[in-house]
């Protein structure tokens, strides 16, 4: 594979006269200089090296430097741009990387640790998650696991058809402006106007013209996109002309709906909450060992039934940990399901909320 070329790895200097290295200066009983020590680096170098060129492009960041980034933003629980800001003020995330001596600013652009997921795959993730469970020694070894289900919720705001058909007219005024074609007409104060009439919908006197405003909305939504299709050249913007053309041609019943331009494959799930009936987003299942809560498998899907992702996700389990989970507790969105494969499926009380 081509685009950048073998990483670089941090040099050891020597000690220096204003400061000693990391590894002297942190608290050894930190759980991050002790995680730091357990990790078996050499494998990720040795799994990954392979997907560099040694010749092509600029250095790579180093191999540890990007598994530790991963490995950090799923323990601290934070977006790849505020881990890439910690770690350039944090000297035991620096020191977990690899780092022998701290370094002042940040180790590289958020963007690159999406690239690193691609390059490394769903087989490279699997890689990581199972060194992880190596590290948990006797407390991921249980025979019994419990099963369940969440949504990874997406950033998007709560969706309307009033929003999307917005965001769409937005789109294809930028889509002009990149491309030098003259509009017809911006209708700039019409939907500012339209956009009163929208805001105050739930007054009952207001129903009646948020809906009109509405439907003018995605009528000039529609004649943008047309007026687009007629003025590009063949093929240009494609993608993005048929998403709105979806968008447009939805219906309030529809399955398989648009609920955001951005993340078009997103899924209304609704799984029961007394506090939130839908979430947007798609569907995680984790398997956990029951005694010592050990994370020993985890699967992401669109929005399929419960109990249709078990064999699945129990398959991954064995394949991280190298043996089949004798028992699976699950609650009873799973229902119908006895056994998978060795695996005896048995329920509990289901607490919604």
């Amino acid at each position: 594979m081509g685009g950048q070329h073998a990483p670089e790895y941090p040099v050891d200097n020597g000690p220096s006269l204003f400061y000693s290295s990391l590894s002297v200066m942190l608290n050894q009983k930190h759980p991050l200089f002790i995680l730091a020590g357990q990790v078996k680096w050499s494998i990720f170098e040795e799994a990954f090296a392979p997907l560099y060129c040694l010749d092509n492009g600029r250095p790579a960041k180093p191999i540890r430097l990007m598994v530790g980034l991963l490995i950090l933003k799923h323990l601290r629980d934070v977006s790849d741009e505020n881990l890439v800001e910690q770690w350039s003020e944090n000297n035991y995330y620096q020191y977990f990387c690899g780092e022998l001596n701290f370094i002042p600013k940040v180790p590289c652009e958020a963007s690159e640790l999406v690239h690193f997921r691609k390059r490394i795959g769903e087989e490279g993730i699997e890689l990581i998650f199972r060194e992880s469970i190596r590290i948990n020694g006797k407390d991921a070894e249980q025979a019994h696991v419990s099963i369940d289900t969440t949504v990874q919720e997406k950033n998007i705001t709560y969706p309307t058809d009033a929003k999307l058909h917005r965001k769409i007219i937005v789109k294809c005024q930028s889509i002009s402006r990149k491309c030098g074609l003259k509009q017809r007409q911006s209708y700039t104060f019409v939907l500012k106007k339209l956009g009163i009439d929208q805001r105050f919908r739930n007054h009952p006197k207001n129903k009646g013209k948020a809906r009109k405003a509405d439907k003018s909305v995605k009528t000039i939504a529609g004649r943008m996109v047309r007026e687009l299709e007629r003025n590009l050249p063949e093929g240009a913007y494609a993608e993005e002309i048929e998403l709105f053309n979806r968008v447009l041609a939805q219906k309030k019943a529809d399955k398989n709906k648009i609920y955001s331009l951005h993340e078009p494959d997103v899924k209304c799930i609704s799984k029961g909450k007394e506090h939130k009936k839908y979430e947007f987003g798609n569907k995680v299942s984790i398997v956990y060992t029951q005694n010592t809560g050990v994370i020993v498998g985890a699967m992401g899907f669109r929005n399929e039934y419960d109990g249709h992702t078990l064999e699945t996700v129990l398959d991954q389990h064995e394949k991280l940990t190298g043996r089949r989970a004798k028992s699976a507790t699950v609650d009873r969105r799973y229902q119908g399901k006895a056994k998978v494969g060795e695996t005896v499926i048995s329920g509990k009380q289901d607490y919604r909320g």
